[in-house]
Protein backbone atom coordinates (compact mmCIF):
# COMPACT_ATOMS: atom_id res chain seq x y z
CA UNK A 1 0.00 0.00 0.00
CA UNK A 2 0.87 3.66 -0.67
CA UNK A 3 1.34 6.53 2.27
CA UNK A 4 -1.13 8.18 1.68
CA UNK A 5 -1.38 12.40 2.86
CA UNK A 6 -3.86 14.67 3.11
CA UNK A 7 -3.35 18.05 2.66
CA UNK A 8 -5.92 19.84 4.53
CA UNK A 9 -6.95 23.24 5.94
CA UNK A 10 -10.20 24.09 6.94
CA UNK A 11 -9.40 27.92 5.89
CA UNK A 12 -9.41 28.35 1.93
CA UNK A 13 -6.69 29.92 -0.02
CA UNK A 14 -3.89 28.63 2.12
CA UNK A 15 -1.94 26.81 -0.53
CA UNK A 16 -3.90 23.46 -0.44
CA UNK A 17 -4.25 22.56 -4.06
CA UNK A 18 -0.59 24.19 -4.86
CA UNK A 19 1.17 22.68 -2.38
CA UNK A 20 -0.63 18.84 -3.26
CA UNK A 21 0.64 19.37 -6.70
CA UNK A 22 4.08 20.78 -6.51
CA UNK A 23 5.09 18.35 -3.99
CA UNK A 24 3.35 15.78 -6.14
CA UNK A 25 5.25 16.88 -8.90
CA UNK A 26 8.40 16.97 -7.36
CA UNK A 27 8.05 13.19 -5.55
CA UNK A 28 7.12 12.05 -9.31
CA UNK A 29 10.65 13.82 -10.22
CA UNK A 30 12.67 11.51 -7.62
CA UNK A 31 11.08 8.48 -9.59
CA UNK A 32 8.20 7.99 -6.83
CA UNK A 33 4.67 6.92 -8.63
CA UNK A 34 2.25 9.13 -7.18
CA UNK A 35 -1.54 9.71 -7.40
CA UNK A 36 -2.92 13.31 -6.67
CA UNK A 37 -7.14 12.83 -5.19
CA UNK A 38 -8.26 16.01 -5.80
CA UNK A 39 -11.91 15.66 -3.68
CA UNK A 40 -12.39 19.48 -3.65
CA UNK A 41 -15.64 20.49 -5.98
CA UNK A 42 -13.87 23.30 -7.18
CA UNK A 43 -11.53 20.88 -9.20
CA UNK A 44 -8.67 23.36 -8.60
CA UNK A 45 -6.35 20.64 -8.41
CA UNK A 46 -7.93 19.22 -11.46
CA UNK A 47 -7.54 22.92 -13.59
CA UNK A 48 -3.88 23.16 -12.34
CA UNK A 49 -2.89 20.07 -13.98
CA UNK A 50 -4.21 20.83 -17.22
CA UNK A 51 -7.45 18.19 -16.86
CA UNK A 52 -10.21 18.77 -19.03
CA UNK A 53 -13.04 18.22 -16.53
CA UNK A 54 -15.47 17.75 -19.19
CA UNK A 55 -17.45 15.19 -20.11
CA UNK A 56 -18.29 11.88 -19.02
CA UNK A 57 -14.87 10.98 -17.45
CA UNK A 58 -15.27 9.36 -14.08
CA UNK A 59 -13.99 11.50 -10.99
CA UNK A 60 -13.56 11.19 -7.63
CA UNK A 61 -16.98 11.94 -6.90
CA UNK A 62 -18.11 8.57 -8.57
CA UNK A 63 -15.24 7.08 -6.50
CA UNK A 64 -16.20 8.16 -3.57
CA UNK A 65 -20.09 6.61 -3.70
CA UNK A 66 -19.03 3.42 -5.06
CA UNK A 67 -19.86 3.80 -8.44
CA UNK A 68 -16.52 3.35 -10.46
CA UNK A 69 -13.43 1.92 -9.18
CA UNK A 70 -10.28 4.33 -8.84
CA UNK A 71 -8.48 3.31 -11.68
CA UNK A 72 -11.16 3.82 -13.60
CA UNK A 73 -11.07 7.40 -12.62
CA UNK A 74 -7.19 7.56 -12.59
CA UNK A 75 -5.89 10.29 -15.61
CA UNK A 76 -2.10 10.62 -16.38
CA UNK A 77 -0.99 13.92 -16.42
CA UNK A 78 2.49 15.36 -18.78
CA UNK A 79 4.43 14.43 -15.51
CA UNK A 80 6.05 11.13 -16.01
CA UNK A 81 5.00 9.20 -12.79
CA UNK A 82 2.08 11.01 -11.57
CA UNK A 83 -1.76 10.58 -12.27
CA UNK A 84 -4.47 12.13 -10.74
CA UNK A 85 -7.96 11.37 -9.89
CA UNK A 86 -10.23 15.02 -10.94
CA UNK A 87 -12.75 16.33 -9.23
CA UNK A 88 -16.44 16.82 -9.85
CA UNK A 89 -18.93 19.78 -8.57
CA UNK A 90 -20.92 16.55 -7.70
CA UNK A 91 -18.83 16.37 -4.44
CA UNK A 92 -20.73 19.77 -3.23
CA UNK A 93 -23.83 17.42 -2.90
CA UNK A 94 -21.68 14.36 -2.09
CA UNK A 95 -22.22 14.45 1.70
CA UNK A 96 -26.12 13.93 1.13
CA UNK A 97 -25.54 10.65 -0.46
CA UNK A 98 -22.88 9.24 2.03
CA UNK A 99 -25.43 10.08 5.10
CA UNK A 100 -27.00 6.76 4.31
CA UNK A 101 -23.86 4.65 3.37
CA UNK A 102 -22.84 2.02 5.79
CA UNK A 103 -19.68 2.96 7.23
CA UNK A 104 -19.48 6.28 5.32
CA UNK A 105 -16.25 7.73 6.78
CA UNK A 106 -14.09 4.71 5.11
CA UNK A 107 -15.42 4.73 1.63
CA UNK A 108 -12.26 6.18 0.36
CA UNK A 109 -10.60 3.92 2.15
CA UNK A 110 -11.82 0.93 0.71
CA UNK A 111 -11.21 1.95 -2.84
CA UNK A 112 -7.59 2.63 -2.00
CA UNK A 113 -7.36 -0.55 -0.02
CA UNK A 114 -8.31 -2.22 -3.12
CA UNK A 115 -7.07 -0.34 -6.02
CA UNK A 116 -4.23 1.71 -5.28
CA UNK A 117 -1.39 -0.59 -5.00
CA UNK A 118 1.01 0.32 -7.82
CA UNK A 119 1.69 3.99 -6.00
CA UNK A 120 4.33 5.17 -3.96
CA UNK A 121 2.14 7.96 -2.48
CA UNK A 122 -1.38 8.80 -2.56
CA UNK A 123 -1.72 13.29 -1.98
CA UNK A 124 -5.65 13.97 -0.99
CA UNK A 125 -6.57 17.59 -1.88
CA UNK A 126 -9.16 18.44 0.58
CA UNK A 127 -11.92 20.79 0.50
CA UNK A 128 -11.52 23.41 3.32
CA UNK A 129 -14.27 22.23 4.98
CA UNK A 130 -14.49 19.81 7.85
CA UNK A 131 -17.33 17.72 5.48
CA UNK A 132 -17.78 14.02 5.18
CA UNK A 133 -15.81 14.15 2.40
CA UNK A 134 -12.91 15.83 4.36
CA UNK A 135 -13.28 13.12 6.79
CA UNK A 136 -13.09 10.49 4.47
CA UNK A 137 -9.46 11.83 3.58
CA UNK A 138 -8.68 11.90 6.94
CA UNK A 139 -9.67 8.46 7.40
CA UNK A 140 -7.83 6.98 4.77
CA UNK A 141 -4.81 8.67 4.89
CA UNK A 142 -1.51 8.10 7.03
CA UNK A 143 -0.56 11.48 7.48
CA UNK A 144 -1.73 15.48 7.56
CA UNK A 145 0.47 18.18 5.86
CA UNK A 146 -1.45 21.41 6.56
CA UNK A 147 -0.08 24.69 4.20
CA UNK A 148 -0.73 27.60 6.78
CA UNK A 149 -1.07 30.90 5.08
CA UNK A 150 1.04 33.91 7.40
CA UNK A 151 -1.86 35.38 8.34
CA UNK A 152 -3.28 36.06 11.75
CA UNK A 153 -6.70 34.77 11.27
CA UNK A 154 -4.66 31.47 9.72
CA UNK A 155 -3.87 30.57 13.22
CA UNK A 156 -7.62 30.26 14.55
CA UNK A 157 -8.30 27.77 11.64
CA UNK A 158 -5.65 25.47 12.32
CA UNK A 159 -6.39 25.28 15.83
CA UNK A 160 -10.13 23.72 15.21
CA UNK A 161 -7.83 21.26 12.59
CA UNK A 162 -5.52 19.95 15.01
CA UNK A 163 -8.44 19.16 17.22
CA UNK A 164 -10.43 17.51 14.31
CA UNK A 165 -7.42 15.55 13.70
CA UNK A 166 -7.13 14.40 17.21
CA UNK A 167 -11.45 13.43 16.84
CA UNK A 168 -10.40 11.49 13.68
CA UNK A 169 -7.59 9.22 15.36
CA UNK A 170 -9.93 8.59 18.48
CA UNK A 171 -12.63 7.46 16.54
CA UNK A 172 -11.64 6.14 13.21
CA UNK A 173 -8.27 6.23 11.88
CA UNK A 174 -5.68 5.44 15.48
CA UNK A 175 -2.38 5.82 13.07
CA UNK A 176 -3.59 9.20 12.07
CA UNK A 177 -0.52 11.88 12.34
CA UNK A 178 0.46 15.41 11.81
CA UNK A 179 3.09 15.09 9.20
CA UNK A 180 3.87 18.58 9.49
CA UNK A 181 3.04 22.67 8.65
CA UNK A 182 3.93 24.42 5.92
CA UNK A 183 4.16 27.86 6.35
CA UNK A 184 2.83 29.69 2.34
CA UNK A 185 2.48 32.82 1.06
CA UNK A 186 5.90 33.95 2.85
CA UNK A 187 6.82 37.73 3.22
CA UNK A 188 9.83 38.17 5.32
CA UNK A 189 9.56 42.21 4.87
CA UNK A 190 6.40 41.73 6.55
CA UNK A 191 6.33 42.00 10.32
CA UNK A 192 3.05 39.72 10.86
CA UNK A 193 4.82 36.91 8.75
CA UNK A 194 7.43 37.03 11.57
CA UNK A 195 5.16 37.09 14.52
CA UNK A 196 2.51 34.27 12.93
CA UNK A 197 6.17 32.47 12.14
CA UNK A 198 7.48 32.48 15.51
CA UNK A 199 3.92 31.82 17.32
CA UNK A 200 3.77 28.26 15.25
CA UNK A 201 7.03 27.23 15.26
CA UNK A 202 6.91 27.82 19.15
CA UNK A 203 3.07 25.79 19.30
CA UNK A 204 4.46 22.80 17.14
CA UNK A 205 8.34 22.38 17.50
CA UNK A 206 9.93 20.49 15.11
CA UNK A 207 6.29 19.42 13.17
CA UNK A 208 6.87 23.05 10.94
CA UNK A 209 8.50 21.92 8.05
CA UNK A 210 12.18 24.72 7.86
CA UNK A 211 11.35 25.61 4.19
CA UNK A 212 8.68 28.44 3.64
CA UNK A 213 6.71 28.99 0.68
CA UNK A 214 6.89 32.62 -0.53
CA UNK A 215 4.63 34.82 -2.07
CA UNK A 216 5.71 34.28 -6.30
CA UNK A 217 3.45 35.60 -8.86
CA UNK A 218 4.69 32.70 -10.99
CA UNK A 219 3.20 30.24 -8.66
CA UNK A 220 -0.25 32.05 -8.94
CA UNK A 221 0.14 32.48 -12.67
CA UNK A 222 0.67 28.55 -13.11
CA UNK A 223 -2.62 27.12 -12.91
CA UNK A 224 -4.15 29.14 -15.53
CA UNK A 225 -1.50 27.56 -17.58
CA UNK A 226 -2.60 24.15 -16.37
CA UNK A 227 0.59 23.42 -14.67
CA UNK A 228 2.59 23.38 -11.87
CA UNK A 229 4.79 26.04 -10.92
CA UNK A 230 7.73 23.46 -11.25
CA UNK A 231 7.28 22.95 -14.99
CA UNK A 232 5.62 26.32 -15.52
CA UNK A 233 8.57 27.99 -14.53
CA UNK A 234 11.42 25.43 -12.63
CA UNK A 235 14.23 28.59 -11.61
CA UNK A 236 11.33 30.92 -10.16
CA UNK A 237 12.09 30.84 -5.65
CA UNK A 238 8.16 29.11 -5.37
CA UNK A 239 9.80 25.98 -7.65
CA UNK A 240 12.67 26.13 -5.91
CA UNK A 241 11.14 26.57 -2.26
CA UNK A 242 8.82 23.79 -3.33
CA UNK A 243 11.50 20.94 -4.61
CA UNK A 244 13.44 21.34 -0.79
CA UNK A 245 9.86 21.12 0.87
CA UNK A 246 9.39 17.63 -0.62
CA UNK A 247 12.60 17.12 0.12
CA UNK A 248 12.20 17.09 3.61
CA UNK A 249 8.53 15.48 3.49
CA UNK A 250 10.60 12.66 2.14
CA UNK A 251 13.72 12.59 4.55
CA UNK A 252 10.80 12.79 7.23
CA UNK A 253 9.45 9.22 5.87
CA UNK A 254 12.83 7.87 5.56
CA UNK A 255 13.04 8.56 9.38
CA UNK A 256 9.92 7.13 10.46
CA UNK A 257 10.54 3.97 8.16
CA UNK A 258 13.17 3.57 10.54
CA UNK A 259 11.82 4.54 13.36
Amino acid sequence: MPRVFAIANRKGGVGKTTTTVNVATAMAATGKKVLVIDLDPQGNASTSMGVDKKGSMASSYEVLIGEAKLSQAVVWTEVPNFSIVPSSPDLAGAEIELVDMDNREYALKKALVKDAVNYDYVLIDCPPSLSLVTINALVAADAVIVPLQCEFLALEGITDLIKNINIIKKKFNPKLALHGVVLTMYDKRNNLTQMVEDDVRQFFGKKVYNTVIPRNVRISEAPSHGKPVLIYDFKCPGSQAYISLTGEVLRREKELIAC
